[in-house]
């Protein structure tokens, strides 16, 4: 299996679970209230019409879809072009993240956020697995970046 295709089959893992606990979340009555679940943890049913923290939201569904395809685009052309499994496994993490969420504003004019974690009244945005998948990719792309021996230029190796 070639490293494109494990990043695409990552993906489409990320889009299709974070579907199914969208339509999942969408579909139970009881969490017209909220769900605590632990004293730090409550799921929730909400509308995110902005990006993350809700930012942008007074912008039109369409404008944010049509954006985050662009990036989207621009990702899968990183991933055509990598030979880095870790690299494809991030940019899989965050494609599919993406995905997902562009599909809930497609379908919903929003996208749907459910898990909201807090210490006292302080609440962290709340957010989706999509979301989560998005971290996680950039973070193992800081990550790879980070652990890359750096490379000498030509100027380093004339010395």
């Amino acid at each position: 299996m070639t490293i494109q295709k494990i990043g695409f089959i990552i993906g489409l893992g990320v889009l299709a679970i974070d579907q199914l606990t969208k339509a999942l979340i969408l579909n139970i009555d009881a969490l017209d209230n909220g769900v605590t679940v632990l004293p730090f943890f409550n799921i929730v049913r909400l509308k995110n019409n902005g990006i993350s923290f809700g930012l942008l939201g007074s912008l039109p569904p369409w404008l944010l879809t049509l954006a985050a395809l662009s990036i989207v685009a621009v990702l899968f052309y990183w991933l055509w072009r990598t030979a880095d499994r870790q690299i494809a496994t991030a940019l899989g993490l965050i494609t599919g993240g993406a995905l997902g969420n562009i599909v809930d504003r497609v379908r919903h004019g929003a996208v749907t956020d459910f898990l909201d974690f807090h210490i006292n009244n302080y609440h962290w945005p709340a957010f989706n697995f999509a979301d989560s998948a998005i971290v996680c990719g950039v973070g193992l792309l800081l990550i790879s970046e980070l652990l890359t021996k750096p490379r000498r230029t030509d100027n380093a190796e004339q010395k």
